[in-house]
């Protein structure tokens, strides 16, 4: 939660809000092969990757995924910072 905490700073030093809330929702959601791969090129340093190395990182993760019985499920964090703004600047 260090991206949370650093929100929560600047809030704080902004001098203009009330008392912050935090929250934290954990969350799991099972992909198939075909989600996983289609979404693969949009993220991380694969939206640089040419098309032959794409190929081939798609190929090994997809394998990889095979190897787990074709899904998996991947677990998420949502992290809020919330805080109602008492000053005008």
């Amino acid at each position: 939660m260090v991206l949370c905490a650093k929100a929560a700073d600047g809030i704080r030093q902004a001098g203009t809000f009330g008392d912050l809330e935090q929250w934290r929702f954990d969350w799991d959601r099972t992909y198939t092969r075909h989600e996983w791969l289609d979404q693969l090129p949009t993220f991380g340093g694969h939206t640089l990757l040419p098309p032959a190395k794409l190929e081939k990182v798609q190929a090994g993760v997809g394998a990889a995924i095979d190897a787990v019985g074709g899904s998996f499920t991947m677990r998420y964090a949502t992290v809020v910072v919330s805080a109602t703004r008492t000053g005008t600047t």
